[in-house]
């Protein structure tokens, strides 16, 4: 049986009730983990009200700023962690950013700023997270990403997103063998397109998802829970032996040639 009775889980990356991170938040709390949640500050504050009141019913016993290009911050936010829990069990990374002029036209023409800023959100800071995280699973734990198809082929535009995300993959494999002496698990979740705020900034974000519910096996996409339920699956005990890995939580679409 999935249980996460006890384990203490920091979710990033929710920023409204279609995010991915929020199918996730919300199955983990459903397997009994005790959620911490971050999110993005802005000068109004209205981030943080909109993702306080959504995460509400999940009763999250940290809620934390945390703008992963601000060393303080996530220093803070595990510093929080550290002094309230003590521990950390799960660690999930739903981060990733790139400027919308760089999502279209010739992978040529990104610039050089847009390449280095969405490598930073995107890639480096799970390795940036990870390393706060290590001293703190000292029982072991679970490191969970989320990446996309478009890392390993070409998908029409994502362009420099692509080549982050094969960053984001090529980062759990080295992490999995760094962390894995000491219990930790790195692996990755590899879902089809789903209408996000972040994927809205790719164009023709509906048009892949038709073409996907033609073309995949169970001639459908998938949704936010299901990524969820992979998710949790990860992070329990049922997944002791599994680290390094993408998994394709996809309706089958990875598979199929035309």
């Amino acid at each position: 049986m999935l249980d996460l009775t006890g384990k203490k889980a920091l979710v990033t990356g929710i920023a409204n009730n279609r995010s991915i991170a929020w199918g996730i938040a919300q199955q983990l709390h459903k397997a009994g983990a005790n959620l911490g949640i971050t999110y993005l500050p802005d000068d109004r504050g209205r981030m943080e009200k909109k993702v306080a009141e959504l995460v509400d019913p999940l009763n999250p016993s940290l809620f934390l700023p945390c703008n992963v290009q601000d060393e303080i911050q996530i220093q803070s936010a595990f510093e929080a962690i550290r002094s309230q829990w003590g521990k950390l069990d799960i660690l999930i990374h739903c981060l990733a950013f790139a400027n919308k002029e760089d999502l279209s036209g010739g992978i040529s023409d990104t610039s050089r700023s847009g390449f280095s800023q969405a490598m930073d959100i995107s890639t480096y800071s799970l390795i940036q997270l990870s390393k706060e995280a290590k001293p703190l699973m000292q029982e072991g734990g679970s490191i969970v990403t989320l990446t996309y198809l478009g890392g390993v082929r070409v998908v029409p535009n994502y362009n420099v997103m692509g080549i982050a995300k094969a960053g984001l993959e090529a980062s759990v494999r080295y992490l999995a063998a760094e962390l894995g002496p000491q219990n930790i698990r790195v692996n990755a979740i590899s879902a089809g397109p789903i209408r996000t705020l972040a994927s809205s900034a790719v164009g023709g974000i509906l048009d892949m998802i038709h073409h996907v519910e033609e073309v995949a096996p169970l001639r459908r996409t998938v949704t936010q829970m299901e990524v969820g339920n992979a998710v949790a699956f990860l992070c329990s005990d049922l997944a002791s032996g599994i680290t390094g890995q993408v998994l394709y939580v996809d309706a089958g679409y990875e598979i199929m040639g035309m």
